[in-house]
């Protein structure tokens, strides 16, 4: 028997965390394996996306979609079109997505209606709030999918209970832990002062970065819809971060175009910029936000990933968001992270509850660094 053609796709930045240690163990059995990489291009940004590939150890893409931005509807459509002629040039055997982007809806569409196996990784994760497009792509693509493999036993359950056949779930624990653990060392021994100096974009003059130090410093990510399309509910989270958090601690914010886009166009970006406490960096590579969860007292953030390594490392998170996909990083479960949305009330109280708590790491079972290794495995 030949070699099973498997094309692997990334699309945007979550993605490209969970397809490293994935396509890297592919190429450890070339007899086995003929990998391939479509990278779609959701990510248009040269910061949130290209500088990825050497970082995380990446092989360059065989196929570049360069679908860029725009609306979900855009951005489905536009890469369903192109996927499909990958497809029709490539003749994969099986498709892989991961995660929940655009990209793995889009793709897992178009290859079930070119009759292509899919597989995918992370599957089973559920809010149970399809106001998220990420929910709506989840289901989709699961329901689409020949082979799901699942980060951990609720993810089974979901599964299970939606009626998909309990032979396709493959219980392989969580892949962004793989990258974590391979990446770990490496970001400790990066320098805070020399990350704050190379992506500064504003903030109170701390340009150097000298005044940050480990365990003194929040640490902030803000991208979704609902915290950020809203001009009043932007407008009460900046007051809160500016008057409240950076009060007491430097906050350093990594800050996605597209919440830029929106201060800007709210009239907050100028209030931000001379704010004391508040340090502003463009998009951090992956390496680099490692290193500052790992010295973050807190952190606050509205990313599903972040959320995970916050778990593992130890380190306080208030999730902005009322719901989440991923249960088992929640205190009540053991994890380090609870769910504030983008209620004043809410944040206060986590954060006068949580920043002076210590780091508690806790790996649920199979964040183990080795889930790449028992997907291919089971694929042989």
């Amino acid at each position: 028997m030949g070699r099973l053609k498997v094309m692997a796709v990334v699309g945007a930045r979550p993605n490209f965390m969970k397809i490293a240690p994935f396509v890297r163990e592919l190429r450890r059995h070339p007899l086995c394996f003929d990998p391939l990489l479509v990278h779609t291009g959701q990510h248009y940004d040269e910061t949130m996306s290209a500088s990825f590939f050497p970082a995380l150890r990446i092989p360059e893409p065989d196929a570049h979609l360069a679908v860029g931005s725009g609306t979900h509807a855009e951005q489905v459509g536009r890469t369903m079109i192109a996927f499909e002629q990958a497809l029709k040039t490539r003749n994969p055997d099986l498709v892989v997505v991961a995660g929940d982007v655009n990209a793995t809806c889009a793709c897992s569409v178009t290859a079930a209606k070119e009759r292509v196996k899919v597989a995918h990784i992370e599957a089973g994760l559920r809010s149970f709030d399809r106001s998220m497009p990420e929910e709506i792509n989840r289901i989709v693509t699961d329901r689409l999918s020949d082979i799901l493999f699942t980060p951990d036993e609720i993810a089974d359950r979901n599964l299970l209970n939606e009626g998909i056949d309990r032979a396709k779930v493959k219980l392989v624990g969580n892949i962004m832990i793989d990258t974590l653990d391979t990446h770990r060392e490496a970001a400790s021994r990066l320098n805070l002062g020399e990350i704050v100096t190379a992506n500064r974009m504003g903030g109170d003059g701390l340009a150097s970065g000298a005044s940050l130090w480990d365990d003194g410093y929040a640490l902030l990510t803000l991208h979704r819809p609902s915290n950020v399309d809203d001009p009043d509910i932007l407008a009460r989270l900046i007051g809160f971060f500016a008057d409240e958090v950076a009060h007491e601690l430097p906050l350093v914010w990594t800050v996605h175009p597209r919440s830029r886009r929106r201060l800007e166009a709210d009239g907050l970006w100028q209030r931000l910029t001379g704010c004391p406490g508040i340090i502003l960096l463009e998009p951090v590579g992956y390496i680099e936000m490692l290193r500052l969860n790992l010295g973050a007292r807190i952190m606050f953030t509205d990313s599903g990933g972040l959320q995970e390594e916050c778990c593992v490392l130890g380190t306080p998170c208030v999730t902005l968001r009322n719901n989440t996909e991923r249960p088992l990083t929640l205190r009540e479960y053991g994890g380090t992270c609870e769910l504030a949305g983008n209620d004043l009330v809410r944040l206060r109280k986590r954060f006068l509850e949580m920043r002076s708590l210590p780091r508690r790491p806790f790996r649920p079972p199979m964040w183990d660094g080795r889930t790449a290794e028992r997907i291919v495995a089971s694929m042989m």
